[in-house]
């Protein structure tokens, strides 16, 4: 491995959340009946004529205004022509030699280290259909529901290095991306996908390898397994003197190995030719900054923001900026009063672990800012223990989406802080426990952490832990 070194670039497609498809009104809505979404436009009936989806061209120049390129005032359709049963018009219309987006680039930032990875273009295209290869017989089902979705296809330049490089740039764009609102970014439905481009070469030679290119990756996890498997096995290839080819191949993750597909195209098998039936697209200075002042703060100045304003560390603002509903949780609760360090605390410690479980976003849960805020000032003022606070309270919150301070009095959870009845139910439990007073006093500090379990279970956890300590402490010296 140390040998050589591996050359990848990235193609991604992001369908975008237009309710209509790119060249006619049909619903882009997911999981409705096979076939149930379509029209003449888009099963490709002879004599129909298609009609450009404008909100799929302004996401695309917002997508590529967030991603540094330079925005063409002129561009044109291609027709990219190929068979296969789920492109009904036996052509895909795409963008060609003239896209909408050129010239970008993306930074990552992997093991502390900031990378730049350009994009040579944005441009735009429509889905296919979806072949079915389910059910008896020996034949597959076409639905064509998904044919004419709006995509944007991302293209990056050969600058990745790694499977981690890979996978890092991924979660990058598709953090833009639902920032700008233009793609939800799920790949197990489909919504964004990715073909990478993968050769070796050998460590410090310029000219690159023989590519191959592997498709049918669908999530994070698998842009990493799957680059490191083609990785090694072509550096398998040509270690036992044989010849890397270029081809197209499939990662199948239930074996975790690409497998050989066909032959690669080159631009040339596609037969590429301007679209006749869509006139050029130009989109004027005015129009271009006027989408650029809508343009939401963008993850990497948001994080910034976090560490220079508020204070917290730089893993934390990864966190809560990786979802912009969590960057603007958090930014609601520290408005609300919270202070900013706990409050990123009690978001990436507590509640991430329940939004896990729930596989759930921080926005589609009942607890809400005011929640949070309001159960820090509970614990600060004594009022419920932090131990309660992240069990009992929390649970109960996401439950009902009661506020805390209800819920401390409706389950009798109210810390006792009064010194004179946490004194008393220290004294019973060091009545019957000499034996362990004895070790103590004997040098058997650990037994601390007994004692304090002991009248916490006396207290039913209700005791201030504070004070548990401090007064334990004080009896047994």
């Amino acid at each position: 491995m140390m040998k050589y070194e591996a050359v990848i670039g990235l193609e991604v497609h992001a369908q975008m959340l237009t309710d209509t498809k790119m060249f006619c009104g049909c619903s882009t809505r997911f999981g409705s009946e096979p076939n149930t979404q379509t029209c003449p436009v888009c099963i490709g009936m002879p004599g129909v004529l298609p009609v450009m989806n404008k909100k799929a061209l302004e996401f695309t120049i917002k997508t590529g205004l967030a991603t540094n390129c330079k925005i063409s005032p002129y561009s044109r359709f291609a027709r990219k022509n190929y068979f296969y049963p789920d492109l009904p018009k036996g052509y895909q219309i795409s963008q060609y030699e003239l896209p909408i987006c050129e010239g970008g680039y993306i930074e990552i930032v992997l093991d502390g280290e900031a990378k730049r990875i350009g994009i040579t273009r944005i441009h735009m295209e429509e889905d296919a259909g979806k072949n079915i290869h389910e059910g008896s017989g020996p034949y597959s089902f076409v639905d064509l529901n998904r044919a004419g979705i709006p995509l944007m296809e991302i293209v990056s330049e050969p600058d990745i290095r790694s499977p981690k490089e890979a996978a890092e740039y991924m979660k990058k764009l598709r953090t833009i991306l639902r920032y700008l609102g233009v793609c939800d970014g799920n790949m197990e439905q489909g919504s964004l996908r990715c073909d990478a481009n993968v050769s070796i070469r050998p460590v410090g030679q310029k000219e690159y390898g023989t590519r191959a290119e592997v498709k049918n990756i669908n999530s994070f996890k698998f842009v990493e397994k799957a680059m490191e498997y083609e990785i090694k096995r072509q550096i398998k290839v040509v270690e036992e003197g044989g010849r890397v080819i270029q081809e197209t191949r499939l990662w199948d993750s239930n074996k975790g190995i690409t497998e050989s597909m066909r032959g690669k195209e080159e631009a040339h098998d596609y037969r590429y030719f301007p679209e006749p039936d869509l006139v050029p697209i130009a989109a004027d200075k005015e129009w271009i900054d006027e989408i650029r002042s809508t343009l939401p703060e963008l993850p990497d100045a948001k994080r910034e923001r976090f560490i220079s304003g508020y204070g917290i560390p730089e893993y934390d603002a990864d966190l809560l900026t990786e979802e912009k509903v969590r960057a603007e949780w958090f930014e609601d609760a520290v408005k609300a009063g919270g202070k900013p360090k706990i409050v990123a605390n009690w978001i990436i410690t507590n509640i991430f672990k329940r939004l896990k479980e729930e596989d759930k976003e921080i926005n589609e849960t009942l607890l809400k800012p005011k929640h949070l805020v309001s159960l820090l000032s509970l614990i600060d003022a004594g009022s419920t223990s932090s131990t309660m606070a992240k069990t009992i309270i929390l649970d109960e919150i996401f439950k009902s989406g009661k506020m805390p301070e209800d819920i401390v009095k409706e389950k009798g959870l109210v810390q006792i802080s009064d010194a004179g009845e946490i004194e008393k139910a220290i004294d019973e439990i060091l009545a019957k426990s000499q034996k362990e007073v004895e070790r103590y006093k004997s040098g058997d500090e650990k037994l601390i952490g007994f004692f304090v379990g002991q009248i916490m279970k006396a207290t039913k956890g209700k005791a201030n832990p504070q004070m548990v300590n401090e007064l334990l402490k004080k009896k047994l010296s």
